[in-house]
């Protein structure tokens, strides 16, 4: 496998974006997207649940690309409340898709589920879709997401079952939406952060990677 990190900029809508690249083996059947928690609070591409869902996935020799959303981080521009940063994800599976032209997985945590699902359900690029921590509500914001009925794309929502943003009873409400296939993982004991079930979380996401998109070839 190829294990270099890559750093670089995207260009994106507005402006440079931060990157990092862990690059795959040369014979990747899928390339991956992981997208960071809420910028105002401190999210970045080095957030603990991001790059532990990017080793997941990197484990399957998948090439795996992380970035700071607008104003984070090196990333130019400003915030935009998470209307701009869909089109910043859109950004990141333009250069995945030009890098690589292999099918993506995307991956969010919090925010970067929130925002990102936005971009990748429609985009026929997306071949699987990783909701960490699906935020339902947070502080003065509240999530919608209807347009998740028309997503038929393999999904996985995977939680802490103590998650404060996205109470149980909120993420079943909310997994009656999508359509099928779809997966609902709650982590027992486990918070928004997936404090001290990091390990469990990289396994959830094994599993369900494996299912669907490695049958043959078993995590290293």
């Amino acid at each position: 496998m190829t294990t270099g990190i890559k750093s670089f900029f995207i260009d994106g809508p507005a402006g440079r974006l931060e990157a990092l690249l862990n690059q795959g083996r040369p014979d990747a059947s899928h390339a991956a997207l992981v997208c960071h928690p809420h910028p105002l609070h401190g999210g970045t591409m080095h957030n603990k649940v991001v790059f532990h869902a990017m080793k997941s996935l990197h484990a399957f020799g998948f090439p795996v690309l992380r970035f700071n959303f607008r104003g984070a981080g090196l990333s130019e521009g400003l915030h935009d409340q998470g209307k701009g940063e869909v089109e910043d994800v859109g950004a990141a599976l333009d250069w995945l898709d030009a890098e690589y032209h292999l099918p993506i997985l995307f991956c969010g945590f919090s925010f970067g589920a929130a925002t990102g699902l936005r971009a990748a359900c429609p985009d026929p690029r997306v071949a699987g879709i990783i909701s960490l921590g699906t935020p339902v509500s947070a502080e003065d914001r509240v999530y919608s997401y209807h347009f998740l009925g028309d997503c038929a794309k393999p999904k996985l929502f995977l939680s802490g079952g103590r998650d404060q943003f996205g109470h149980e009873d909120a993420l079943k409400k909310l997994f009656k939406i999508p359509s099928e296939p779809k997966e609902l993982v709650l982590i027992p004991g486990a918070d928004h952060f997936f404090a001290g079930h990091l390990d469990k979380m990289q396994a959830a996401i094994h599993a369900w990677a494996q299912r669907f998109f490695a049958p043959e070839r078993e995590a290293r």
